[in-house]
């Protein structure tokens, strides 16, 4: 006697049995967007890292060539030093503040949404928007400046000093990231428990313990993973200096970081393609040895 069952489980059987690709036409759109857009460039970019390819030629293979230039290359150095310091400088700030800020937006306060809006109107906002009014309050005639004479301080060359002008392209990567990475702990302190901080509350601990004993240990998992984020993002920046350096990289070249020679050496008529394949493998080596040791520093502190 048949179930009720049996010709649904027949025609799984059939669909099992006659039509084995059907999981694979699903994947395939996204399987070819991710060859075309991402497997084959860096297998492009892997190819021309070890051929003197130029832009009109394809070049010959060279070997290692490219790399022992590029160690010879004053302006790497100084491409390498600004990404390094970049990192050194903005990670700290963009995983501690925008925790701080978490906490803020999240307490159910009158007018509340309209601030968690305002922190986050930065990232949906263009890249070179920002800049460019970045650009005019740091000027030398700018907001900034302008205030800085009617205290009595002085103006100051923020996009002539090849330090002070990193340093501005320094907080304007903060500035623009706080809110996105404020989501990102809205949704980790979402999840911790009410009781926790009652708790704390009742041992006497105050607002800086409970920060210390309570947030910071919840939120760890998302604090590494914005560590991580931010840090490949700082070191592969590019918009923020580009646009306030300009495209020679500030004064002499100075505040030029390693996306940028790349950009630079790759582009144009006669663009140095494989020397420029070969900086961007850098790019990748480093920030994919930042990753890994975010994550090794947090399996070790768990492990402590």
């Amino acid at each position: 006697m048949r179930t009720q069952a049996e010709p649904f489980r027949t025609r799984v059987k059939s669909v099992r049995t006659h039509r084995p690709t059907s999981p694979w036409l699903f994947l395939l759109p996204g399987l070819a967007t991710v060859t075309a857009f991402s497997l084959y460039p860096f297998l492009t970019t892997l190819h021309k890292a070890f051929t003197d390819a130029r832009t009109l030629t394809p070049g010959a293979w060279v070997g290692l060539r490219n790399f022992r230039d590029m160690a010879h290359d004053e302006q790497f150095w100084v491409a390498l030093r600004n990404s390094g310091l970049y990192v050194v400088l903005v990670v700290p700030f963009t995983v501690l503040l925008p925790l701080l800020l978490a906490l803020l937006v999240q307490k159910r306060i009158p007018g509340v949404a309209f601030f968690r809006s305002a922190f986050y109107t930065p990232v949906v906002a263009s890249s070179v928007v920002v800049a460019l009014i970045w650009g005019w309050m740091v000027d030398d005639r700018g907001l900034v400046n302008g205030l800085l004479r009617v205290l009595g301080a002085g103006p100051f060359a923020f996009l002539g000093d090849e330090w002070l002008l990193l340093f501005c392209a320094m907080a304007l990567t903060v500035w623009k990231g706080l809110g996105y990475y404020m989501v990102i702990y809205l949704a980790a302190l979402a999840h911790v428990p009410r009781e926790l901080y009652e708790a704390a509350a009742v041992d006497g601990a105050g607002t800086l313990r409970r920060f210390t004993a309570v947030t910071v240990p919840a939120v760890r998992s998302t604090m590494v993973l914005v560590g991580a984020l931010s840090s490949v993002a700082a070191f592969k920046v590019f918009s923020e200096v580009f646009l306030l350096a300009g495209p020679t990289g500030g004064p002499a070249g100075q505040d030029t970081t390693l996306v940028m020679l790349v950009q630079r050496t790759g582009t144009g008529l006669n663009g140095r393609v494989g020397y420029s394949s070969a900086l961007s493998l850098v790019v990748f080596a480093v920030a994919l040895l930042l990753m890994l040791l975010v994550l090794r520093a947090d399996r070790r502190s768990e492990n402590a």
